[in-house]
């Protein structure tokens, strides 16, 4: 039982972070689409756009277990994707602060990693009917 709640509980905050992460865009594109420009990136705001429906899609493939497994793959290379292109080495000097934010998304993505290995929780995912049963 404790083993399908730590499952449950860490789904959750998966997809809760990429839940905010969509809704921050959502609610702002224009500032999204800002960072991505000041990152160098071109047509910032059609990434924008691009990012929160991939995060969305993110969000719901761990909260559902639907495509668990390369949902998170999919999540820890754009994690560290963003931990790179916005607070890589480069931008160290100027704010130490980013090398913290940097770190952290490889903490993110280790849990990332695991949960890719693992899968969703054979036991949590047929409870809610998303595991198909032998015939």
């Amino acid at each position: 039982m404790g083993k399908t709640i730590a499952i449950l509980v860490a789904r959750l905050i998966f997809g809760g972070l990429f839940v905010m992460a969509a809704s921050f865009k959502f609610m702002d594109m224009g500032a999204t689409a800002g960072y991505i420009a000041a990152a160098g990136f071109p047509l910032p705001l059609l990434l924008s756009w691009i990012a929160a429906f991939f995060e969305v899609g993110l969000a719901v493939a761990l909260l559902s277990g639907a495509f668990f497994s390369e949902a998170a793959l999919a999540a820890g290379v754009y994690v560290i994707f963003l931990a790179f292109a916005f607070h890589g080495p480069n931008r160290w000097e100027g704010n130490q602060a980013e090398f913290g934010f940097f770190v952290d998304h490889f903490t993110f993505l280790a849990g990332l990693l695991f949960a890719f290995a693992h899968g969703p929780g054979e036991k949590l995912s047929a409870n809610l009917g998303l595991l198909r049963r032998p015939a």
